[in-house]
């Protein structure tokens, strides 16, 4: 028989930065450093019956993915993780313009970040303006089987 562990919810308790969240939930409810969570969209998408129209629950829409850097016993701080190498130098000999094609290229490492009213961004597929940004209060939920 298998059992499913029951994901751990909070919410976000306080955005820190364009990367990091502090959320209301730590070693108390069993969050251990390298657990993940998606910040979800507080209402999520309403799924309707197409022939009655009745509501049938919705879909959570995660806006965000984050990971516990630190618990502590009643909340935990979790960033951003996900990177893209992105090339901000030149194009390497077989590219043209000439005037690059000899400039090696340079690569950075980017991570996502939290799209945040007033400033910051980061991947919301999907949702509305306002709906994506990462906002106190916010829901989150913890990925089952990804650390």
């Amino acid at each position: 028989m298998v059992t499913e562990t029951k994901p751990i919810r909070g919410k976000i308790a306080k955005v820190l930065n364009s990367r990091e969240v502090a959320i209301n939930v730590g070693e108390e409810q069993g969050v251990e450093v390298g657990m993940v969570f998606d910040i979800l969209a507080p209402n999520g998408d309403v799924i309707r019956d197409p022939d009655t129209h009745a509501e049938l629950g919705f879909v959570e829409q995660a806006k965000s993915r984050v990971k516990v850097t630190r618990a502590y016993e009643k909340f935990a701080v979790a960033s951003t993780f996900r990177s893209r190498e992105v090339n901000v130098g030149g194009k390497g000999l077989l590219s043209l313009p000439l005037g690059s094609a000899f400039d090696p290229p340079k690569w950075e490492t980017r991570y996502e970040t939290l799209k945040i009213e007033g400033g910051f961004e980061a991947a919301a597929e999907e949702m509305g303006e306002h709906e994506s940004y990462v906002s106190r209060g916010d829901p989150v939920v913890q990925v089952v089987g990804d650390r």
